[in-house]
């Protein structure tokens, strides 16, 4: 008898199904429509703060001392006062960054509207918080140091503090935008954790 033995053909073995794929759901898209009305609610009640800020801003920001000047009746600041207007805008600056982390995660909050459509109302918010502060603030430092009814040469006045340059607008929705983002990189979820809500 031959004790050489058939070739014994091997077959292949399926493979498993892999269980994940039937618990996985299909990635979530961006809501447009339902965030619409959220967003600009968002907008609004960012704009609404800037109020607030303008006040808060008349109240810290330092007053300049200025001297009449006797040739041309001009106002001259006294020594290291005109440094003011530099401490005027950092003053600006950093509420504007204060109110721009405190908005971006205000909105996170916010989780059943999560996604970029809230942030975009969220930033076009606080840029016109941002403008409404600065104009705003200005109107209410003036009513603080009122000029008086006559000045002569050599008078010595408190000048009301003012922001010489818009820039300062950028600190509230760069510091919200990135607060917001922060939020997102952290939470790290496709959907955002909006079902969860």
């Amino acid at each position: 008898m031959d004790e050489k033995a058939a070739p014994v053909r091997i077959e292949p073995v399926p493979e498993p199904p892999y269980v994940y794929h039937y618990y996985m759901r299909p990635r979530p898209k961006v809501v447009v429509k339902r965030d619409l009305l959220p967003s600009v609610v968002v907008a609004l009640t960012t704009f609404a703060f800037g109020l607030p800020a303008a006040y808060l801003w008349s109240w810290l920001a330092p007053a300049q001392l200025k001297i009449v000047s006797p040739q041309d009746g001009k106002f001259y600041p006294i020594g290291l006062e005109s440094y003011h207007r530099l401490d005027a805008l950092m003053v600006f600056v950093l509420i504007g960054l204060g109110a721009g982390v405190v908005t971006g995660i205000a909105t996170w909050l916010l989780r059943q509207r999560r996604g970029p459509i809230v942030m975009l109302g969220m930033t076009a918010g606080s840029v016109a918080a941002g403008w409404m502060a600065q104009w705003m603030g200005g109107k209410l430092a003036l009513g603080a140091y009122p000029a008086p009814a006559s000045i002569k040469p050599n008078d010595t006045l408190l000048i009301a503090p003012a922001l010489e340059t818009w820039w300062g607008i950028l600190a509230w929705p760069l510091a919200a935008a990135l607060a917001y983002g922060c939020c997102t990189a952290w939470n790290g979820l496709d959907d955002l954790g909006r079902r969860l809500g």
